[in-house]
């Protein structure tokens, strides 16, 4: 039998064009969807593929803040 366990993670969401995109600041996976429910559905799916090995742990992720910069290229 397997053992359920929960588990929180930190996400962003933007829009980019007509899609919402969403982030898992935790691990380097995404998702998108035409929703922001759909992007955050969509990447709740994404980890739990990830995390079907047992041996993979989520880190936590502590206050994360945005940072904005600015690039200037040719």
């Amino acid at each position: 039998m397997k053992k359920h366990s929960s588990v929180q993670f930190a996400a962003v969401v933007w829009k980019e064009g007509k899609q919402f995109v969403s982030q898992c600041l935790n691990v380097d996976i995404s998702s998108f969807g035409s929703t922001k429910r759909e992007a955050l559905e969509n990447l709740e799916e994404a980890l739990l593929l990830y995390l079907e090995d047992f041996s993979k742990k989520l880190p936590k992720v502590e206050t994360p803040v945005l940072e904005i910069r600015t690039l200037q290229h040719a």
